[in-house]
């Protein structure tokens, strides 16, 4: 989550910066449809199809991070993986460093994959058992993939959790997500890693980032934002709690049923996966609060209603992710 004062819709930067790309003029239109969160998010076309420009301050991302995004992207379109495909800018660049007169920014710019989002679908079976599908093999590709010598690595769960504890320190009342940090520190330094249940994760295979394509009967993923070195339950975590929100309570667990099974169709189930799940909640729900207790520390006169809404909603969240802060993990 990008700090809130990075969060106005900002239509004159994003034609700034589209314009380092080939694109339809009369496609600026799209721009009324942006979406700003981690990301500055603008549709645009060319040739008429659509394309979306990401963009960020530069002191919001590590260059290094996104540059090992691209990679890892790029590595999983050569091996018939679905996944989205970045457009080179003017300058034949992947990652281009824009300045202007709100600052400096890294910008990207990405083919629309097809299909709709998953929470937009049905979620008939074989959608859910696609998905599921679509984690095994990516963590099947994980396992084999190495950076390029010399090329960025995406940062580790330990980084993370060094970036939190720096992020945080300087809060009021940091002491008990700071022994939150410690706690996860201390567990996870007990769990095994080896190429079959660790490696470059997604981190965030929820159903607005994998997209089913009908016609093809396959997903395509989008937004590697997140992407870090992580046990690759951490996705599976992440995927079921985003499928508890989508349905009913009835449904769950035949529909977590199908989602596994479509895994296991490409990659093998981590060990008792059940066991180390809270362990990631926790570690979940520490990031979340960590980029939020970031997002709304700094406070204006007179904000917009849309600020004040948006606080209100991050605070609440904030309390609800902290509740098992410090207490002993089983």
């Amino acid at each position: 989550m990008l700090k809130l004062n990075y969060l106005f819709h900002n239509e004159n930067l994003a034609e700034m910066i589209v314009k380092n790309w080939s694109y339809d003029p009369e496609s600026t239109e799209m721009f009324r449809y942006y979406r700003i969160s981690s990301n500055a998010i603008y549709p645009f076309r060319k040739d008429g199809r659509t394309q979306l420009l990401r963009f960020a301050p530069v002191q919001e991302k590590n260059k290094s991070n996104i540059e090992a995004e691209l990679a890892f992207i790029k590595y999983l379109r050569e091996n018939e993986y679905g996944v989205l495909v970045a457009v080179k800018s003017n300058r034949g660049e992947e990652l281009a460093e824009i300045r202007t007169p709100w600052g400096v920014y890294y910008a990207s710019a990405f083919v629309r994959v097809p299909g709709s989002a998953i929470n937009q679908t049905d979620l008939a079976d074989e959608i859910i058992f696609s998905h599921g599908h679509a984690l095994g093999e990516l963590h099947r590709l994980s396992s084999k993939y190495e950076p390029e010598p010399g090329a960025p690595r995406r940062w580790s769960y330990i980084d993370v959790l060094d970036w939190i504890d720096d992020q945080i320190k300087e809060y009021a009342n940091a002491a008990i997500a700071r022994s939150e940090v410690q706690l996860l520190r201390e567990h996870f330094a007990d769990l095994p890693v080896h190429t079959r249940n660790y490696g470059l994760i997604h981190y965030d295979f929820e159903y607005d980032n994998v997209f089913y394509d009908h016609e093809a009967k396959r997903c395509y993923a989008i937004d590697f934002d997140d992407a870090m070195y992580h046990w690759y339950a951490m996705d599976i975590e992440q995927a079921l709690d985003s499928l508890q929100d989508c349905i009913s309570e009835e449904l769950y667990n035949h529909k977590k049923h199908c989602f596994l099974e479509g895994y296991r169709t490409a990659f093998d189930l981590p060990e008792d996966p059940d066991a180390v799940f809270p362990a990631l909640r926790r570690f979940a729900n520490l990031y979340s609060y960590a980029r939020l207790l970031r997002s709304v520390a700094e406070k204006w006169d007179h904000e917009p209603e849309w600020m004040q809404h948006l606080r209100t909603k991050f605070e609440q969240s904030m309390r609800s992710k902290s509740t098992l802060f410090g207490t002993k993990l089983s």
